[in-house]
């Protein structure tokens, strides 16, 4: 009986190990060091959870393009725009001093 119990105990131990080892980083899907997704843009940036961002809530280079990619321009930009808006290009970034 102790035996079938520590095989039980031993299995789950293994089986929660395996499935925590496999789950997927759904938090950060640029693991190769891409721009974050639209997805990712909203979680980080929309302090009020209203599921679009203010100018004031955002920063960087979506900041500088806020106009362009606020193609309705009704102040705000919908996980929507940010899926329509232009990829930034490599080296086009905010130059580092």
């Amino acid at each position: 009986m102790k035996n079938i119990v520590k095989r039980i105990v031993l299995a789950s131990v293994l089986l929660t190990a395996v499935a925590c080892g496999t789950q997927k980083n759904t938090s950060n899907n640029n693991e190769r060091g891409g721009p974050p997704n639209s997805s990712q843009l909203l979680a980080e940036m929309d302090a009020n959870k209203y599921g679009k961002l203010a100018k004031s809530e955002v920063k960087g280079p979506l900041q500088n393009d806020f106009a362009k990619i606020d193609s309705n321009h009704d102040g705000f930009i919908t996980k929507a725009e940010l899926d329509k808006a232009p990829k930034p290009q490599r080296g086009q970034g905010p130059r580092q001093n």
